[in-house]
């Protein structure tokens, strides 16, 4: 009965915004009937108000450039390069900042570690990767975003119709608009670039004032990336990464993943040399750059723990690398 009702308020929707050409277009999203079924399903899962819901996707469309972003690059030799990668992240600028950015929240960062065991180098090193430290939050409607990933990229549909979901049960939480959220145009949010599920899930009130506020905090964004790293495994005192040398070929240990699955010691025995404990747990990682020698590191939990932030060995070695150029920085 209470499927029928909400059916019934759909047609007298449609009543209201008729299906011409036109119509369609004024309505954006809510006349998809993708769409018109995912708001039933916040209706009916978390009590969602149907038409309230459809207004607000109606004042939405897909986006185009959200799409092209999101899409690989079209010259397969252009998508991994570690030398371009890294130019990017670790550089002048972020280290600069970064060692402004720590001066600043030392006091902040310091408590961070005491509470979950990050050190502040790699907590300061994601947020300058992310969002040089605040300044590049971004400029997307995080709504559309999601919406658009959600209901017309394929490939992820799922992961990003679960992450639009997410990020209308945090709109409401938080008692803002959806349409108000700007984010990047992947749909993360705030200082760090959380998803929606991960600041559900990892964010904290750090300050203390009793709203967790990723945008405008420095001091929850500090202690919601720790948190998030510390429920994801990082281990207090564990290396991240060394360099290894690699003799033979290396393709099944690269095609095993990032994730460690063999000790230092039986890495050595298939001709894997790296400066670290026999019994550690590692990964052999590749940095590869086309048109220049590939370098090969040994990644650790720790590691792998950073790649759950995002799943890359480029960016995971971009943030450590950071971190240990404002370690230096910092020390001297």
């Amino acid at each position: 009965m209470k499927k029928q009702c909400v059916t019934l308020l759909f047609s007298l929707l449609g009543s209201v915004l008729p299906l011409s050409a036109h119509s369609q277009q004024s309505a954006g999203f809510s006349q998809e009937p993708e769409v018109r079924a995912f708001i039933l399903s916040m209706h009916e899962q978390h009590g969602f108000d149907v038409a309230h819901l459809t207004r607000q996707f109606a004042a939405i469309r897909p986006n185009a450039t959200v799409l092209r972003a999101i899409r690989p690059p079209a010259v397969p030799e252009k998508q991994r390069s570690w030398e371009r990668y890294r130019e990017r992240f670790v550089n002048g600028q972020r280290i600069a900042g970064g060692l402004s950015f720590w001066q600043q929240h030392a006091a902040t960062l310091q408590r961070a570690e005491a509470i979950y065991g990050v050190p502040p180098e790699v907590i300061v090193a994601i947020i300058g990767v992310e969002t040089i430290y605040g300044q590049h939050m971004g400029s997307f409607g995080v709504l559309e975003a999601l919406a658009s990933l959600a209901f017309n990229y394929p490939p992820r549909a799922e992961f990003f119709r679960n992450e639009l979901e997410q990020f209308l049960l945090l709109a409401r939480e938080n008692g803002v608009s959806p349409l108000e959220i700007k984010g990047s145009y992947a749909g993360a949010m705030g200082i760090p670039q959380f998803m929606p599920s991960s600041q559900r899930r990892f964010a904290v009130d750090f300050d203390g004032d009793d709203r967790i506020d990723l945008r405008h905090s420095n001091t929850d964004a500090i202690g919601s990336v720790a948190r998030f790293l510390q429920q994801h495994g990082w281990q207090k005192g564990a290396p991240v990464a060394v360099p290894a040398k690699v003799n033979g070929d290396p393709a099944a240990l690269i095609a095993a993943g990032i994730k460690p699955s063999l000790t230092v010691g039986e890495l050595a025995g298939l001709g894997v040399v790296a400066p670290a404990a026999s019994e550690q747990m590692a990964a052999l990682i590749d940095l590869v750059t086309p048109g220049a020698a590939t370098e090969y590191w040994l990644g650790f939990d720790n590691f792998y723990v950073i790649t759950r932030y995002n799943r890359s060995s480029f960016y995971a070695m971009a943030v450590f690398q950071l971190a240990e150029a404002l370690r230096e920085g910092r020390s001297r």
